[in-house]
């Protein structure tokens, strides 16, 4: 098997060091430049002929393009390249400015259409099935150019002070120092971080997409992070520059066309709207190649308005008539190290010596960098469904010892010492474990140690509690990799009560989500909630804010014994019992029995989302791309037979998806419950009112299931259907800043009935006409991360006064649909 892995490899060591052709043009009138400089590492490949060509080899994955009188360049290594430069002189600055319209080439335009409706013929996935591997290398590390000036400034450093006058230190000040020095010395020998990932894709209509890690291996870290394995590049996306959602952020200009391995391509090339005037006589953003025949996109080169600032390469080749991307490169500027000449500070220095200061400081710039080379195609392949079982990624190695056989270039001296000088690093400045505290907040948990806490418990608002300030933690697998238990506590200001909880979860594998769980509980909640089982945790933060306004809350204290499982990797089931003792906090009475009961139930819940991506984790299972459709199913039962009070029966589904058309993005919310039999009003629904009930402005914070116009608390059904639709105008502008800003039309509506309303001895209502809202949400808001929505009630609920009916929300971006 060693020997194929070699023979694979050796292939695509041919492919990658096999001839190159550059074509170096003038930006400014496309004629060619003559002498122009190609080179790798400071080594010359050659010179460009009177045609401004150069046929010539290299390893490198980038060369360096710089010709007398233009700026200097650089470029992705591939069979043909094309690069424009800019001229030098700063009075061109005026010429360019006249070329540049604020307009798209209508013929630039039509492919780019063509493009988009071709994607999917074009796409690998449009096959039966195929196979490829990859490896992929993300480091963290100073630009090239700084690199030598780094070494001299912390060399020059070094010696200055050794010339400066030794003042008594403590031992441990002294070792501090050193240190710092050691540190500064060592990253001017090795980059400051680097990953290595070689993985196996795998992909079935029948049976979907696998990913195997065939190995991976991170500086520093001698433990895997799974959740960094899950990173992933757009190769099954259309570039977010052509999308047609995206497309009045940028201006297109068809300026060429090239012939690439006998292969015809347009060349477009695109500079975003607000770039109306060069910056640093940089005339575009980046660059297309679309091929003739198919209109698959060949290449693409995305850069930061100011080039220096990163830059990003994707290209593509047809394998089977299906184009699959062979090559990405990114490079993304990072925060600047910052170090001043002098170690004296003084608040009390005059403007002059501030000044005088800000020229002795040194700037280095730190960069990601990102390559990835995809190799060994193959379609058809043998579908086995064994090749598919389990979550979408699967580890098969981590330590890293094999990833030499994977690797498509030699590392450079730099990066081999990144592993001996990071890994030196990794227990003083504990990586490891800062390591996996990131990764813990992808999951809202801060990890300290063998304690994982519950973000989501810290501070929470309601009308009942009014402020609840808590505390949640669990054991996590530092503890032990098969048993994890938690608890939790809170205290309500308003009603001057402490709530808890404790539980313990007994894993009964490590290769999948499947657990037993017990739990105790003393705690109280908003009556009706919506079932919000299985969902995930920034579903739950969206609509953590349904009882904002509802202040009809009851006490429930008891145990719950369940068992989850992942069926598959697109469903989940949790079946439960649970005996509690359910107790109203407010003025209620049910069918004369008085508001205090015993509960004995059983809860079924599955969950089927066939698109989300999972990988598992020592933590259990993680979801690194949740994808719709995704339905979501709860039934509870009540028996009188195990020492209840009732027997009920309660059903709810939640079903959410979004597609996309001409017209925009449309999302859509389908849900709704229904309860049979006798069961006091907190086991009924309650339709997810936000207002505050009261005169005046009616601002709301949005929540996943809630209605912006609609009072908190005041209704309640035994049965209900509910729809929340959403569509995205593809209209996108830019008011400031670097976000871009669209609107979103938004329908709510809900209907339903109470049997008999009777035997609920409280103030509230059931609603059994048609509540509609529509509103207009502003996205991003002003730039900003929010989004500002306008709502107002229509049809059978619209009252007289206008602001009766109309409520303002604001969203957080993050959040999304």
């Amino acid at each position: 098997m060693k020997k194929i892995i070699i023979l694979l490899l050796s292939f695509g060591y041919l492919s990658i060091f096999s001839q190159s052709k550059i074509i170096v043009k003038n930006s400014t009138d496309q004629s060619p430049v003559i002498n122009a400089t190609i080179s790798c590492n400071n080594k010359i490949a050659g010179k460009t002929d009177a045609s401004g060509i150069l046929i010539f080899k290299t390893k490198c994955k980038k060369v360096e393009v710089s010709a007398n009188g233009f700026q200097d360049d650089d470029v992705v290594v591939d069979k043909v390249m094309e690069v424009f430069l800019t001229k030098a002189d700063p009075n061109i600055k005026n010429i360019q400015t006249i070329v540049l319209e604020d307009k798209s080439d209508p013929r630039a335009l039509e492919i780019l259409k063509k493009v988009n409706e071709n994607y999917k013929q074009n796409s690998p996935q449009s096959l039966d099935s195929y196979s490829f591997k990859s490896y992929e290398k993300i480091s963290l590390d100073l630009d090239e150019d700084s690199i030598n000036a780094y070494n001299s400034y912390i060399a020059n450093r070094i010696d200055s002070l050794k010339r400066l006058p030794q003042r008594p230190m403590k031992a441990a000040e002294k070792k501090d120092s050193l240190e710092s020095v050691n540190l500064m010395k060592l990253l001017g020998e090795s980059k400051i971080f680097l990953w290595e990932r070689a993985s196996q894709y795998l992909y079935s209509k029948k049976y979907g997409e696998k990913i195997n890690i065939l190995d991976n291996k991170v500086a520093g870290i001698k433990e895997p992070i799974y959740e960094l394995m899950a990173f992933r590049s757009n190769r099954n996306q259309i570039p977010k520059e052509i999308r047609e959602e995206n497309r009045n952020l940028y201006r297109f200009f068809l300026t060429d066309s090239i012939e690439i391995e006998g292969r015809q391509n347009y060349v477009i090339r695109f500079r975003q709207v607000d770039y109306k005037q060069p910056v640093k006589q940089r005339k575009f953003n980046g660059y297309l190649y679309v091929d003739k025949d198919t209109y698959a996109l060949k290449k693409i080169e995305s850069n930061s308005k100011i080039k220096s600032e990163g830059s990003i390469t994707s290209i593509w080749k047809p394998v089977d008539n299906k184009w699959f991307l062979v090559k990405e490169n990114y490079k993304l500027k990072m925060a600047s190290a910052t170090f001043d000449n002098d170690d004296k500070s003084d608040k009390n220095e005059t403007k002059e010596e501030k000044e005088a200061d800000k020229k002795n400081t040194k700037r280095f710039g730190s960069y990601a960098f990102v390559t990835a080379d995809y190799f060994d195609f193959q379609s058809p392949i043998e579908e086995r469904s064994a090749d598919f079982k389990g979550y979408t990624i699967d580890v098969k190695n981590s330590d890293g010892k094999s990833i030499d056989q994977y690797r498509t270039e030699n590392l450079t001296e730099r990066e081999a010492a990144t592993y001996t000088t990071i890994d030196s690093l990794s227990a003083k400045y504990k990586l490891n474990q800062r390591a996996k505290a990131l990764t813990g907040l992808l999951k809202g948990k801060i990890r300290v140690g063998m304690v994982d806490f519950d973000l989501a418990r810290i501070i929470g608002y309601n009308k009942y509690e009014h402020f609840r300030f808590g505390a949640g933690a669990k054991l996590n697998d530092k503890f032990n990799r098969y048993i994890s238990p938690d608890a939790y506590f809170a205290y309500g200001i308003y009603d001057k009560d402490f709530k808890y909880g404790a539980g313990v979860d007994i894993r009964t594998t490590l290769e999948k989500n499947s657990f037993f769980r017990a739990e105790y509980f003393n705690d109280v909640m908003a009556a009706g909630r919506f079932s919000e089982n299985l969902w995930n945790f920034r579903m739950k933060i969206m609509n953590s804010g349904v009882a904002l306004n509802n202040n009809v809350f009851f006490g429930h204290k008891g145990f719950k014994l369940s068992y989850e499982n992942d069926i598959t990797n697109a469903l989940t089931i949790n079946v439960a019992a649970k005996r509690t003792q359910e107790e109203s906090m407010f003025d209620y009475n049910f069918k004369g029995l008085g508001n205090q009961f015993d509960i004995a139930s059983s809860v079924i819940t599955l969950k089927y989302s066939p698109n989300s991506k999972n990988i598992m984790t020592p933590t259990g299972k993680y979801t690194y791309e949740q994808n719709l459709p995704e339905l979501y199913l709860n039934y509870e039962q009540g028996y009188k037979a195990f020492g209840g009070d009732f027997n009920f029966s309660r059903f709810d589904a939640l079903f959410v998806h979004n597609f996309k058309t001409k017209l925009g993005v449309t999302g859509l919310r389908l849900y709704g419950g229904l309860v049979t039999g006798d069961a006091p009003i907190w086991k009924n629904f309650t339709l997810n009112g936000l207002g505050n009930g009261r005169e005046g402005l009616n601002f709301n914070l949005t929540s996943y299931l809630g209605f912006a116009t609609m009072a908190g608390g005041k209704y309640y059904n035994d049965k209900f259907v509910g729809a929340y639709l959403t569509h995205k105008l593809p209209w996108y502008f830019k008011s400031f800043g670097k976000n871009v800003s669209s609107f979103d039309f938004i329908y709510r509506g809900t209907i339903g009935d109470m049997k008999n309303p009777e035997f609920h001895q409280f103030d509230f209502k059931k609603l059994d006409h048609l509540y509609n809202e529509v509103g207009l949400e502003w996205n991003n808001f002003l730039s900003s991360q929010f989004n500002l929505g306008f709502f107002y009630r229509v049809g059978y609920y619209n009252t007289p006064k206008f602001k009766d009916n109309f409520a303002i929300q604001f969203k957080l971006k993050l959040l999304g649909f």
